[in-house]
Formats: C-alpha cells, sequence, structure tokens
C-alpha cells in the first residue's frame, strides 16, 4: 500500500506532530471526504506501506523526523510545490528564499530523486504573464540544481471553487486568463520551461493535464509514480491508475491520510480549502493525540483491536 500524505491538506507543514504519533502507534483513521462519518482504519505499519508520498509547501516540521523515519524502515519521497507567487496568492507559506533551503536541506538528506519540484499551479493573470513564470522558474530552477531530477507543472483549474476563491482577488483587479491551457502563449512557455528544466538537467512533466504537451517537451507524467517506486526501492506491482483521481490523473492506486478544508495557508486558488474559516476552526480544533486529523473517532472492530494491540508490542 502506498499512503499518500496528502493530496487534501498540507501534512508536513501543518500536522508532523500528528503524524508521527500515529506513525509511532502505526495506525489512523481517515473520513470519507464525502461523508466525514464513514470513517476508515488505516495501518501505518513498516511492513504494511510500501512507501509513502509526503505533499508539501513548506515541509521544514518534517525535517527532524526523517531518521526516525529512515530508522523505522519507511520509504518515502516528496512532492514539494515551490512557486514564487505575489503574497495575496500563497498568503500563509514563508519566502522563497526559506523554502529553497528547506528543499536543499531535504535533498541533502534523502537525496535527488526523492525530492520532487512542484511548479504548480501555473496561474496566467495580469500579475502574473507568461513572462512572469519564464522568469520565476528559471531562477528556481537554478536554485535547485544538483537538489532534484524532476520537475512537474500543472496549469490552474478554474473548478467552481477555486472561482469562489479567486472572487475577491479579481474585485482587487486582478484578471486571471481562464483560457490559457489552450492558447499558443501556453505551449510556448512550457517549451521555454522544458529548455531550461533541461539545462538544469531536470525532466519535467505535466500533472493531470487533459492536453497533451509532449511535443513541446512536456509529457504526462505521475506525481504517485510506482516506475519511481521501482526505480528507487525495487517495488513492482504499482502500475494500476488510481480511480479514485481525474481521468487525467496518471497517478497510481495509493491511501490519502489527509481530510480537505483543514489547511490554513490561504491559497485562493486551493482545490481542497473551500473555507478558509472552517479549515482555520478545524485546525484549532485539531489534537495530535487523535487517530484522525480532525472529526470523530471510530469504536475500533476487534480484529483492529488486535491489530492495535499487536503494534504496541512491537
Amino acid at each position: 500500500m502506498i499512503i499518500s500524505a496528502s493530496r487534501r491538506t498540507d501534512i508536513p507543514a501543518l500536522y508532523t506532530e500528528w503524524f508521527m504519533n500515529r506513525i509511532r502507534a502505526g495506525w489512523c483513521q481517515v473520513p470519507n471526504p464525502l461523508n466525514l462519518n464513514q470513517i476508515s482504519y488505516v495501518s501505518l505499519r513498516p511492513e504494511d506501506v510500501d512507501a509513502i508520498v509526503f505533499w508539501s509547501k513548506n515541509p521544514t516540521p518534517i525535517i527532524k523526523h526523517l531518521r526516525e523515519l529512515d530508522e523505522r524502515g519507511f520509504r518515502y519521497y516528496f512532492q514539494f510545490s515551490l512557486n514564487d507567487y505575489p503574497k495575496y496568492f500563497e498568503p500563509g507559506i514563508p519566502n522563497l528564499e526559506e523554502r529553497i533551503e528547506t528543499f536543499r536541506r531535504i535533498s541533502s538528506h534523502l537525496g535527488q530523486r526523492r525530492v520532487v519540484w512542484r511548479y504548480d499551479p501555473i496561474i496566467i493573470s495580469n500579475r502574473t504573464p507568461i513572462g512572469y513564470h519564464e522568469d520565476r522558474f528559471q531562477r528556481i530552477a537554478e536554485a535547485l540544481k544538483d537538489f532534484t531530477t524532476r520537475v512537474m507543472v500543472s496549469l490552474v483549474d478554474y473548478y467552481q471553487k477555486t472561482n469562489r476563491g479567486l472572487f475577491m482577488l479579481e474585485k482587487s483587479g486582478v484578471r486571471f486568463d481562464r483560457k490559457a491551457a489552450n492558447s499558443g502563449s501556453i505551449c510556448s512557455l512550457l517549451k521555454e520551461l522544458a529548455d531550461v528544466a533541461a539545462y538544469n538537467r531536470m525532466g519535467i512533466f505535466t500533472c493531470a493535464e487533459e492536453r497533451d504537451f509532449s511535443k513541446f517537451g512536456v509529457p504526462p507524467g505521475r506525481c504517485v509514480d510506482g516506475e519511481l517506486l521501482n526505480e528507487l526501492w525495487s517495488l513492482h506491482g504499482h502500475n494500476k491508475k488510481d480511480p479514485s483521481q481525474r481521468a487525467a490523473c496518471l497517478c497510481v492506486i495509493s491511501k490519502d491520510i489527509g481530510i480537505n478544508d483543514t489547511c490554513i495557508h490561504g491559497c485562493p486558488y486551493c482545490y481542497s480549502t473551500r473555507n478558509i474559516t472552517l479549515a482555520r476552526r478545524r485546525y484549532s480544533e485539531h489534537s495530535p493525540n487523535s487517530p484522525v486529523i480532525w472529526g470523530h473517532v471510530r469504536e475500533l472492530s476487534e480484529s483492529e483491536r488486535a491489530h492495535q494491540f499487536r503494534v504496541k508490542l512491537l
């Protein structure tokens, strides 16, 4: 089983204490995102977890625990989102220099292939036009040279919940190009990004894009990647597309242990946080000692209690 930690919230940045407590316990509970009262039990025992994929904009808090994860026998890698946007796009994260330093620290511990750079999402607007991305991508790529071998890129999707988050920015004068994905300029941009990535010895791939940009040097990629797991640790058999993800997503099957509306970074384009007020309330109600990030705790079945007991004896 592959554990995704997490597409739904930033566990390394905000819930590291909870995560490590659950790692030590050997299990956690996860609500169904469509029915929070339906709770599932997820084993976090090293023998049950093939690998962990961390997703984060600021994984600094988890750095001090990497050695413990190594000693417990876990295999893991990071999907590290690193953009250089105006503060009103990403209000709750540290400045770029701090995040680049965090990226380098993790890479120095794990190696280049286990920290994937995400230049994601690409937002084309009057404040962040094509030239803005060409400049920022090149600067970040040069800073991450020798610290990663792969970069994932994707264009922002203007879902209804995304548009709600961007509405206030539009009222303040930000104009978004909602048709950028089908424009010739985006093809030129991706070709430029591919050239920059190649110069800095990085492979570049798209994430869950319906349009294939392979002829511009950016083929479709996987974030939860069975081929990468095989390359890193000779883990075979992870090749089935995750049916719970979007049709354009090529990720293999994983179990996500996060909960929507629990990230407090405040990024207005976020797909997983629809209501920042709700997210802040849930964050304040969170207990690092609970089996679940937020919400109800389900009583374990007899077999699950036995499993938990065995974990405690280890």
